[in-house]
């Protein structure tokens, strides 16, 4: 299972309805796929150098950093956000954190996180309970 945690959740929609903002975190979707759990971030704009996935305690933290050259610029608007930006997903005792794979391609990190083998589902067997009785008999001799 995976487990979101973003300490700043609340605060961050009570600043969007008083002010209106737009929240600057890497917005993200996550989906199990088969024996896997699969994690999107948009990253736009990020030199893929600057992404750190780090992990502890079962708790995978992603960050990294946008900045660009705005000096001497006399902006009209200014909607995209700059800075170093960072989640947090807690991993569930189900996953394989020893076995995580990433990779970024246009933008987006790719996060990938095996279900650990104890948590697979598998199939037991059931094994009939008849018994196999072999009728006994008995012999007198009378002598």
């Amino acid at each position: 299972m995976l487990m979101r945690f973003d300490p700043f959740r609340d605060f961050d929609r009570l600043t969007q309805q008083v002010f209106g903002a737009q929240r600057a975190a890497m917005p993200l979707d996550a989906y199990r796929q088969d024996d896997r759990f699969v994690v999107h971030f948009d990253l736009p704009g990020v030199d893929p150098s600057s992404i750190d996935l780090s992990i502890e305690k079962n708790v995978l933290t992603v960050s990294a950093e946008r900045h660009w050259d705005t000096e001497g610029q006399g902006f009209i608007a200014s909607e995209r956000p700059q800075g170093t930006f960072s989640r947090q997903l807690f991993l569930g005792d189900t996953l394989d954190a020893d076995h995580i794979e990433a990779s970024y391609d246009r933008g987006v990190l790719t996060v990938t996180i095996p279900v650990s083998e104890q948590a697979k589902s598998r199939r037991i067997e059931i094994t009939s309970g008849t018994r196999s009785s072999t009728p006994i008999e008995a012999k007198s001799t009378v002598g």
